[in-house]
């Protein structure tokens, strides 16, 4: 099954979990509602999102006179990719890692930091430009986005029937105990689901912005050896002011955990990304 199917499969099944969610708790009306908040709070996203994250890890826009090296390598990738120059941001942080961002090609931002710009050869530097060049191109920042709103309207829902149900009036018959109940274990069950959901979706698009990245410069192997520089990086000097919520944009997880975290996980095992794109390298 190709990335994009899964994806567009995956995405319909969120879809459909909130629509479930919204009719259990309150009927046909609650499944238009549900429906309703979360098209609402898309169009928020679909706008702003790019705003809010360059400025939650204060971002700064640069010139081609302040960074040529950065903005000759964005533009030569993004010709190739056969997308707009993105404009082109330095978050000022030792932790290396990168980020795209924007609702599509044309309103779309390329961040890296001041770790990354350090660490990794111009060769390795140009393979994780061209895996966020990818994300853009591959129009993932829309999809992460969407899936993310989608699955924080699931989890809203079900916290506000998970009150509901724990202070309704005692005193049901047999039908309505048996509702409450199904409507108690849907508001755990539905969280979890959408979770599992949306990092399904992100893993996928992980993978194919690795595989479309590397076919845009031609050199998977410098991606393969950026990404275990990064992971070195990232567990050297984690980016502490990471938010969970926009974890999901960084070509490595910024955020650091037990091994119980890693399975929820916005991203693949790094150790499976490397072993695909010397797969790529060998079939060349």
């Amino acid at each position: 099954m190709s990335s994009t199917l899964r994806t567009t499969l995956l995405l319909a099944l969120l879809t459909g979990l909130l629509i479930i969610i919204g009719r259990a708790v309150a009927g046909v009306g609650g499944m238009i509602f549900a429906f309703i908040l979360a098209l609402v709070m898309n169009f928020s996203a679909y706008w702003y999102s790019d705003r809010i994250v360059l400025t939650m890890y204060r971002a700064r826009e640069v010139s081609p006179q302040e960074a040529p090296r950065l903005h000759s390598l964005v533009e030569s990738i993004a010709a190739r990719a056969g997308i707009p120059k993105p404009r082109v941001y330095i978050i000022d942080t030792a932790t290396p890692n990168a980020f795209a961002t924007g609702r599509d090609p044309e309103h779309a931002a390329v961040a890296v930091t001041t770790g990354i710009l350090e660490l990794l050869s111009e060769e390795e530097l140009a393979g994780v430009l061209a895996h966020e060049i990818a994300h853009i191109k591959n129009r993932d920042t829309l999809i992460s986005t969407i899936a993310a709103t989608i699955a924080g309207v699931i989890t809203m829902i079900a916290t506000w029937a998970r009150w509901a149900a724990i202070f309704a009036p005692a005193g049901r018959d047999r039908e309505g105990v048996a509702h409450l109940i199904g409507v108690l274990v849907l508001s755990v069950v539905a969280p979890v689901a959408a979770l599992i959901i949306q990092l399904a979706i992100s893993r996928a698009r992980e993978y194919l912005a690795d595989e479309t990245g590397a076919r845009i410069t031609g050199m998977p192997l410098a991606l393969a050896n950026a990404l275990r520089k990064l992971e070195y990086g990232v567990a050297r000097a984690p980016m502490r002011e990471a938010n969970p919520s926009t974890a999901h944009l960084f070509i490595v997880n910024p955020l650091r955990g037990s091994a119980l975290a890693s399975l929820f996980s916005t991203h693949p095992p790094t150790e499976e990304r490397i072993r695909r794109l010397e797969a790529m390298a060998m079939a060349a």
